[in-house]
């Protein structure tokens, strides 16, 4: 059922059509009782304002009769100007007064005066001292200035002739009147009375009334219905200059509806008639709403007819809809992200084919389609610059994550684009390989002005990128190229010189066209004077030193690539290893593959031609210190010449070996085998066999002995090895040589 759309559309108007319905029958509640509301707000303000004028009149009168009699009397005068001295006619004349005071006025609770010169209360019923009067702290606290003038605000007091507290509302007056300053004039006035008031004007059945004090406390409420006035509604609140009082009012819940009667049948019928209209309506209205729909289903369904022939249920047409445009957005999505990928593949693509010179047919025209350049023709000029990050496997790759390091890259290529643009440049960036990057800039103003606005541009990237992003950057300008043809050459000067960083002076280098061209390497040269360097280390003269910044010199002059000085350098530390290492087993270990390894790691780390070649001065000089103290402890000629003449004494023992050498001579056995290489032009194994070889031939023909004891006389363990190793040197077996020697056909052994 609630596949259908339009039944779900038919349905889904019922609850706003039952919503209107019911607003349309309960606006007339509303609007009878808005009216009522506003009158019974009406009828309360005008009971309120009216209960608290009859409060305000009534505190007015006993304030004013008092005031007056007061002010008629001169008893009053009299009895603050005694100049110290008491008239008792006085005093009985002003108590008599205040007692015709309380007696006329109901709520008047007392009235009494404080005499400050002689520290006196007089009452209705007479003179009294302070000390001990009932209300002394009233006095104190009007004395010490903590209450001003006026009324106050409601207390509890405690008459001389009652036991319990009343609450009372007092008011100050100094004396004489209006303003005196010699005494006080204190009313009374009985709180209960004021409440009386109250009660009588309220309903206690239908409404209620709350007075706040000033500081916001309940004075008192109504009825002492303080139930009724925390469910009930409020309706007004009224303000009572006079004594800072609050009045508010309202009605008990239930009260304010309750004459509302029911609905007439009248309306009843109204809202019938208007419902069955609305149900006719709506069904008009949702199948007309209806018919978009049903045409996108039907074609729909025209394009997924074999899915829904096989499928029992009918679909739900919102969810068959929800999923065509879902595969229709990820269509559109997958082609949007195709389209960006390939508009970057074909914009790094012409970047490289302008970097190449490759493909320049409809160059400009490729450039205005993709490239970030504007304005660019066929005779614009243009100039290349290389960005290299220096130290880039030590100080990036091993620093960074694979995430990182595409993020810095990333960030890398925006400071360029956004410091480009600070310099009113327009400049082009891609990355060319991993660690270097091309920017492509388009010139405007002459070759001199660009050339100096981007070596600025350089400078301010390399200084930005090294305080915020901690990588160290160096920077190859091209010579100004004119027209797309010509970026090729612009491209590979720059190149060039970035192939020479170790010669740069600095990390920022302009080029001119013809440094494209690299001079020959004179590989023999080079290697003629690292020969020479070698041999002078190896004899141990210091002019090695001067061979070697020869060879530095060579690498300055000859502007050599980074590449070629660093493959050079290795040559030499690998031959100087060969000559020197087999001297002793110290300077094999400082020799060893491992150290060499650590000193070219330390080379190639190296930014500059000076760097490089304090770093190999520094090394080269421990080394020769080595070599020197192993070549001092026993002369080299003695050496050789005493392992000469051991060999020749022992060459009969089957052990000797280089082995047996290199521990009798205190040499390594490589060093040994260099001495034999060099002295005598020929192998220690080859020295010993040789000297075998004549003592045998010589007992051969001289004695009748086996050959199992000749080889045992001459050093070898058996005859086999023997007669193998002769052959091999004379070319005829031992037994052919004895025979061919002594004119004999056979041999006796």
């Amino acid at each position: 059922m609630f596949r259908s759309w339009y039944r779900r559309l038919l349905l889904s108007y019922f609850p706003i059509f039952l919503l209107t319905v019911t607003i349309l029958i309960f606006a007339s509640f509303v609007f009878i009782n808005d009216i009522s509301r506003m009158e019974t707000k009406k009828a309360d303000r005008i009971t309120a304002s009216y209960l608290m004028d009859n409060v305000d009149r009534t505190i007015k009168e006993a304030e004013l009769s008092v005031l007056e009699a007061a002010e008629r009397s001169d008893a009053y005068k009299r009895y603050f100007n005694n100049q110290g001295q008491i008239d008792m006619a006085t005093v009985y004349a002003v108590a008599q007064n205040l007692r015709n005071l309380t007696r006329e006025s109901p709520y008047i609770q007392s009235i009494y005066l404080y005499d400050k010169r002689n520290e006196s209360v007089l009452t209705e019923t007479g003179l009294k001292d302070l000390s001990g009067f009932v209300d002394e702290d009233w006095i104190g606290r009007i004395t010490s200035g903590s209450l001003s003038e006026g009324w106050q605000p409601v207390r509890e007091y405690k008459d001389e002739f009652q036991r319990t507290s009343i609450r009372v509302l007092t008011i100050n007056k100094g004396m004489p009147l209006p303003f005196g300053s010699e005494g006080v004039l204190v009313i009374n006035l009985k709180m209960s009375g004021m409440e009386q008031i109250v009660d009588g004007m309220v309903n206690e059945q239908l409404s209620f009334l709350t007075i706040f004090g000033a500081d916001g406390q309940v004075v008192y409420q109504a009825h002492s219905d303080s139930e009724g006035a925390k469910n009930g509604k409020q309706l007004n609140t009224l303000y009572m200059e006079r004594l800072g009082w609050t009045f508010t009012s309202g009605i008990k819940t239930g009260s304010l509806f309750s004459w509302v009667s029911v609905i007439s049948y009248l309306w009843v019928a109204i809202a019938l008639g208007t419902v069955v209209c609305a149900i006719f309506y709506l069904i008009y209205v949702t199948r007309r709403n209806y018919k978009p729909i049903q045409v996108i289903m039907n074609r729909i369904e025209g394009h997924q007819i074999r899915k829904l022939d096989q499928s029992s249920d009918r679909p739900d047409e919102m969810m068959l809809i929800d999923g065509v445009l879902e595969d229709l957005i990820n269509h559109m999505t997958d082609y949007d992200k195709k389209s960006r990928e390939n508009l970057l593949l074909q914009r790094s693509k012409l970047f490289n084919d302008l970097l190449q010179s490759e493909r320049l047919d409809n160059v400009v025209q490729r450039m205005e389609e993709l490239s970030p350049l504007s304005g660019a023709h066929s005779t614009t000029r243009f100039m290349v610059v290389l960005s290299e990050i220096n130290r880039y496997d030590k100080v990036f790759q091993d620093r960074y994550t694979r995430g990182d390091q595409n993020t810095l890259k990333f960030a890398l290529m925006n400071v360029f684009q956004e410091l480009a643009r600070s310099a009113e440049l327009q400049a082009w960036a891609e990355w060319i390989g991993t660690d270097r990057a091309a920017i492509l800039f388009l010139t405007t103003g002459s070759d001199e002005e660009m050339a100096e606005k981007i070596r600025v541009f350089a400078e301010d990237c390399r200084t930005w990128v090294e305080q915020n992003l901690r990588l160290s950057l160096s920077f190859a300008i091209g010579p100004v190229a004119a027209g797309p043809g010509e970026i090729r050459d612009s491209y590979a000067a720059a190149e060039n010189v970035m192939q020479h960083k170790l010669l740069m002076h600095e990390d920022i280098a302009l080029t001119e066209f013809g440094e494209t061209r690299q001079p020959l390497l004179e590989t023999f040269k080079y290697l003629q004077m690292i020969a020479e360097f070698v041999k002078q280390f190896r004899m141990s003269s210091g002019q090695w030193r001067e061979l070697l910044e020869g060879v530095f010199d060579g690498f300055k002059q000859d502007y050599l690539q980074d590449d070629d000085i660093r493959s050079l350098i290795q040559a030499m530390l690998q031959m100087l290893s060969r000559e020197v290492a087999v001297m002793s087993e110290q300077l094999q270990d400082e020799l060893s593959a491992e150290n060499a390894e650590k000193q070219l790691k330390r080379l190639e780390e190296a930014e500059s031609i000076d760097e490089m070649k304090g770093i190999l001065f520094e090394y080269l000089t421990d080394l020769f210190r080595t070599y020197v103290s192993v070549s001092e402890t026993k002369s080299y000629r003695a050496m050789v010449t005493e392992m000469k003449n051991y060999i020749e004494e022992n060459f009969t023992n089957p052990d000797l070996s280089l082995k047996h050498l290199s521990d009798r001579f205190q040499v390594s056995g490589k060093y040994a085998s260099y001495l034999f290489k060099t002295e005598f032009k020929m192998k220690f194994v080859d020295f010993l066999t040789e000297l075998r070889m004549k003592e045998a031939e010589k007992l051969l023909v001289e004695t009748e002995c086996s050959l199992q004891d000749i080889a045992l006389q001459v050093g070898y363990a058996n005859a086999i090895t023997f007669g193998r190793v002769f052959k091999r040197v004379l070319g005829i077996t031992p037994g052919d040589y004895r025979s061919l020697k002594r004119g004999r056909g056979s041999s006796r052994l």
